[in-house]
């Protein structure tokens, strides 16, 4: 129960600083609802908490989380659809204005498809179908980068990915529409935990570049 114990104790210190000391920021948002102008879509890993790379505060975010923060093709068939729905939401109820597809280095989502590619989709359980949605991004790597170290290639797939979900954002016709309409920007951007750098993708050299 010890971590379970650090949970609380971190509520209870929570609690403190924004409902005791300083309640005027959930006064607001109780009082207004969230109207926050961002959504990500970023990674279950437990190193990589949107909220806590950004330094936001309640309110600010419109956060989806998933497996290799990735962003599945537009559909309807099938019966349960997390991310969908939740872009739905953002985007139609919420009205954000821009979406970060967040990546990030040592992806376990996208180790498994670097190391078990061929059987993606075949494997029991639910994360290999799931990565079926990147493996666009490992053919694309294995393709221009043959021969390369296991590290680079993990990294550029990391990468790679990021872009195969900022295409699929484009196949959802109310985010396809709010983007010509420019009343929505994509970015797609990568958190280096070996180095503790943020990096976004630059179309124009379609590279991902420090942000200055």
């Amino acid at each position: 129960m010890a971590h379970i114990d650090k949970l609380v104790e971190g509520f209870k210190r929570f609690r403190q600083s924004h409902f005791v000391d300083n309640n005027a920021l959930f006064n607001r948002l109780n009082q207004q609802g969230q109207a926050p102008k961002t959504l990500i879509v970023g990674c279950c890993d437990s190193r990589v908490d949107p909220a806590i790379i950004t330094d936001c505060d309640p309110g600010d975010l419109f956060i989806i989380r998933n497996v290799a923060n990735l962003v599945p093709p537009f559909e309807t068939a099938g019966s349960y659809h997390g991310t969908s729905a939740a872009l739905e939401f953002g985007v139609r109820n919420v009205g954000v204005e821009h979406i970060i597809v967040l990546g990030h280095a040592q992806c376990g989502g996208i180790r498994a498809l670097m190391e078990n590619g061929s059987q993606v989709g075949q494997q029991e359980g639910f994360v290999s179908g799931w990565m079926k949605v990147a493996s666009h991004a490992r053919n694309r790597v294995l393709s221009r980068m043959h021969g390369e170290e296991e590290a680079k290639l993990q990294r550029a797939c990391e990468q790679e990915a990021i872009l195969v979900s900022l295409d699929n954002l484009l196949s959802f016709p109310w985010i396809l529409e709010r983007v010509a309409q420019r009343k929505l920007t994509l970015h797609g951007w990568y958190f280096d935990m070996q180095q503790g750098e943020l990096l976004h993708y630059d179309a124009a050299s379609n590279s991902f570049k420090l942000f200055d």
